[in-house]
């Protein structure tokens, strides 16, 4: 990230539900066209633009500042028409692929620094097999070695579980689960895995 017009913002509809994260840029946009309502991260009471400028910047929040005023990053904003969950598709790439498969090995179970993880085939390319969700897993080295130019059942191997494309939700954000501001926590359930979603 290269500064705080780019931390993450998480996106209410006008039920409070949550249905998307967006960089502060974005966020700020939202509430100055009067689609959206920054959310006071402590109270969560919703603020419009002036009065959130007036209400200055709390302990420990990041700020933006512009030629005239300097306002605390919005953490949370909540929009005033969009009602819907939209549908999203989430990226297949390794950093995605990573977090589903909790940097574990799909056939020996143990977890690995992402540079001791490779991306195996199940059905390998050379014979027909695609690169997605549902053919990708993680595997060690040494069980990529094992398992070769063959299918879990020639190499007589067993995944953890049958890989999957993961559902999108707002928790499949473009940030990490270590990343995430605290006051998201009453809109996203603790424990879940952050994925990289289509912002």
């Amino acid at each position: 990230m290269s500064g705080p017009l780019d931390y993450p913002t998480l996106v209410l509809n006008k039920h409070w539900t949550p249905v998307h994260v967006t960089a502060v840029r974005h966020a700020i946009a939202l509430v100055c066209t009067e689609r959206a309502h920054f959310v006071c991260p402590h109270s969560y009471a919703p603020y419009n633009f002036w009065s959130w400028v007036k209400r200055g910047i709390l302990d420990g929040g990041t700020s933006v500042q512009s030629v005239c005023f300097e306002i605390e990053s919005p953490e949370i904003v909540v929009l005033g028409e969009y009602a819907k969950l939209p549908p999203r598709g989430i990226a297949f790439n390794r950093r995605n692929l990573m977090r589903r498969d909790d940097h574990t090995c799909q056939y020996c179970g143990a977890q690995f620094a992402p540079e001791r993880l490779t991306i195996d085939h199940i059905l390998p390319l050379s014979r027909g097999g695609r690169t997605g969700w549902e053919n990708c897993v993680l595997a060690c080295h040494r069980c990529n070695g094992r398992k070769a130019n063959r299918t879990p059942k020639e190499a007589k191997m067993r995944l953890l579980k049958a890989p999957q494309c993961p559902r999108w939700s707002p928790r499949y954000a473009v940030y990490a689960r270590g990343d995430r501001p605290a006051s998201w926590k009453s809109f996203i359930p603790r424990g879940e895995r952050a994925l990289v979603g289509v912002d």
